[in-house]
């Protein structure tokens, strides 16, 4: 970067001498050139991505967190420094690496409303074209196959199905440990060479490693749910190393975690560097391939388009034409011109009503598209602290040249996402209603003057998970204050308090979110819901009626009526809704334990016992469907196998206080008050007062 500024000089100096130097040492330390690498189609490929990893967290990159798998894994292969991400969502990197497209070419740009098209060329249908074996294992919802990203893996093993509460907060997701299990136990059945691509999500906010990282790491979660993942992987690499092929293995994130970087608490909303800047390392293993103790680091800038380019080299796959990636083999310090890298952040445009950001790095050299513009010298200043946009209008006009050189386009239209999408989706702030797009964005839309907005809603999360409700309703309260056209503060705060026993403020918040913003279906749903809760079924089912006319793929909508018409007595209705739902989606487990319910209600057991049994088989962490499956063992006279399902319910969800009050009560009942003792005290100590006053002091008065 040319500046006329001499300070600006003398620092740049300054600068360049360090890197020298750092070059000097670097050089010295890989006296060896790139690992060689095998080009055959006899190899087997293992790509996996870790869900939130920023690059600065693994030990090999300097973090916190022991990664003793990953940093073996970076000495036996290429460790690049100097890596990207297009996009800062889950589902918009992705796509990224899976087509080597920007987001603006693959058209994916944010985790709800868009799909990746059927007909956009993946790196598992260019492997499954080659001959290979391809399985694919998520950990998440966002990667779920009704997303796009499971076009041609013959094994594609995602989370669908599995049950998550209503607004609770919670996403579908599974353990690293659980997904690698998977991935082993495929890998360990194929006969011919294999690309698996396995995705773990636990370093993705609330933190909450398992022991004894959540103790190792107390003070820093984030780096204990890195170090768990590392060690997760562990069996992964091993059966690599001891494949009888070589196994080409590429490590990288989706993105980073903002961790207060800039204001941001998590990702999604800015692309500085604490979430666009991501790990990648390169390296091959196993039979016929040197092994290797010697790191290689390249400081070369690379791209998460380059991954596909590749392993597409390596395995000799027919690429798509005009793709923008290029092999990471010719990433020596030195050896490639660099290639600027096209970054985004859409979301809170597409959502939010906020400015669009976008941007370029070229070199070192980083450009942000704002209304507020931003310029940083990523050599110079990598934490990205000063701006140097107002000081260096001509760097500004290049880049922006640089940038808008590349065509892209603001996103399409978005399509409508099913009610059990959005209940998925919004644990991690994501919504699904799109926002007003403006003509022209000025500085009052800017995401850096409304990231306090995004803070609050993310700390409601927090407040909530750590037990203090009063402290997050206050959250969502000076939100809705703040923006209050944000309809998601407004079912956010219902929730909680619903949750906390005021049900008539939950519906009075509602229905001013409906007069504040207007019509909205995702409110209109949860107005409906919890009218048909306490009674009021004349006036909810109208208004379910209307959300399901409108959106009759919605199966939260379809849900929710469903649960409103069994309220009223219209059972055939509602089990005609459930059905309705099951052609939508075979798996929407709410509506195979809702149709358990209604049989039950008609004291059809065998009917109900048939439909829970599936429900638990679906997702066997559904805590209602344990409880429905002791409802009908008690109600067939087996208290023991009732007090089985009800432990077993509440193990899986300490919230479920049916289960828990079920449970209490039959082995208070059974004369085993001493094993009842605490399954009756947490009920008095968590249930809320509003819906089980009655029931809680039965229990204060046999425990006293």
């Amino acid at each position: 970067m040319v500046s006329p500024d001499l300070k600006r000089i003398g620092i740049l100096a300054i600068a360049a001498a360090a890197i020298i130097a750092g070059l000097w040492v670097w050089q010295s330390r890989r006296a060896a050139a790139f690992p060689p690498f095998l080009e055959t189609s006899n190899q087997n490929i293992l790509l996996i991505t870790i869900d939130t990893l920023r690059a600065d967290a693994l030990g090999s990159y300097g973090g916190r967190a022991k990664t003793p798998n990953l940093d073996r894994l970076a000495r036996e292969g290429v460790r690049f420094t100097f890596a990207h991400a297009q996009g800062v969502l889950t589902l918009v990197s992705h796509s990224s690496i899976m087509t080597g497209e920007y987001p603006y070419q693959h058209g994916v740009r944010d985790n709800a409303g868009f799909r990746l098209a059927d007909s956009a060329t993946t790196l598992a249908e260019l492997a499954h074209a080659k001959g290979f074996a391809t399985g694919g294992f998520v950990a998440a919802f966002p990667l779920d196959r009704h997303f796009g990203l499971a076009q041609g893996f013959d094994t594609y093993d995602d989370v669908s199905g599995r049950e998550v509460r209503g607004d609770g907060f919670e996403l579908a997701e599974r353990p690293a440990s659980e997904v690698v299990s998977a991935a082993d136990r495929w890998i360990a059945s194929q006969q011919k060479p294999w690309f698996a691509w396995v995705h773990v999500f636990d370093p993705h906010s609330p933190y909450t490693p398992p022991p004894p990282y959540d103790r190792e790491y107390a003070d820093n979660l984030y780096a204990g749910e890195v170090a768990y993942v590392d060690a997760a992987l562990a069996p992964l690499l091993q059966a690599a190393r001891g494949s009888a092929r070589p196994t080409t293995i590429v490590v990288t994130a989706d993105h980073g975690e903002g961790l207060g970087d800039h204001g941001e608490a998590t990702h999604g909303v800015f692309a500085y560097e604490s979430t666009l800047h991501i790990p990648l390392i390169l390296a091959q293993v196993g039979a016929g391939v040197a092994a290797r103790d010697r790191e290689v680091v390249s400081h070369v800038p690379v791209r998460h388009v380059d991954i596909l380019p590749t392993i597409a080299g390596l395995v000799g796959l027919d690429l798509p034409p005009n793709l923008p990636g290029r092999t990471l083999l010719t990433a020596r310090d030195g050896e490639a011109e660099p290639r600027p890298s096209y970054f985004e952040a859409m979301m809170p445009m597409l959502k939010r009503g906020w400015a669009p950001l976008w941007g370029v790095i070229d070199g070192r050299d980083k450009y942000i598209d704002l209304p507020i513009e931003e310029l940083y010298d990523l050599g110079a200043d990598p934490k990205e602290h000063s701006n140097l946009a107002p000081k260096e209008p001509a760097q500004v006009r290049t880049l922006t040249a640089r940038f808008q050189a590349f065509g892209a386009a603001l996103p399409g239209e978005q399509i409508e996402e099913t009610g059990e999408t959005r209940e998925r989706l919004r644990a991690l702030g994501y919504v699904s209603a799109a926002a007003p797009r403006k003509a022209r964005y000025g500085e009052q839309d800017d995401p850096k003057r409304l990231i306090d907005v995004d803070h609050l809603m993310m700390r409601g999360i927090e407040l909530h998970q750590q037990g203090r409700d009063a402290d997050a309703i206050d959250a969502y309260r000076r939100v809705i204050e703040r923006r209050p056209d944000m309809g998601l503060a407004y079912r956010r705060l219902a929730f909680l308090q619903w949750e906390n026993g005021a049900p008539a403020d939950a519906i009075a918040t509602l229905r001013r979110a409906i007069e504040v913003i207007g019509a909205d279906v995702d409110i209109d749903i949860r107005l409906g819901t919890y009218l048909a809760e306490t009674g009021a079924v004349t006036e909810a089912i109208p208004m379910l009626e209307r959300a399901a006319k409108a959106e009759p793929d919605n199966t939260e909508a379809l849900n929710a009526l469903g649960i409103a018409y069994a309220h009223a007595g219209r059972d055939a209705d509602a089990l005609r809704t459930f059905a309705g739902i099951l052609t939508i989606n075979p798996r929407d487990a709410f509506a195979i334990e809702n149709t358990a319910a209604v049989y039950m209600q008609q004291g059809k057991l065998a009917a109900a016992r048939e439909a829970f049994e599936r429900a638990a088989a679906n997702d066997p962490r559904s805590s209602r469907a344990q409880a429905g499956l002791g409802v009908v063992a008690i109600k067939s006279g087996d208290r023991d196998a009732a007090i089985q399902y009800w432990k077993h319910a509440v193990a899986l969800d300490a919230a479920n206080y049916d289960a828990l009050y079920n449970l209490a009560s039959e082995l208070l009942g059974a004369g085993r008050t001493a094993e009842a003792r605490p399954y009756a005290e947490q009920f008095v100590r968590t249930a809320p007062p509003a819906f089980y006053a009655r029931e809680i002091e039965q229990f204060r008065r046999a425990l006293q």
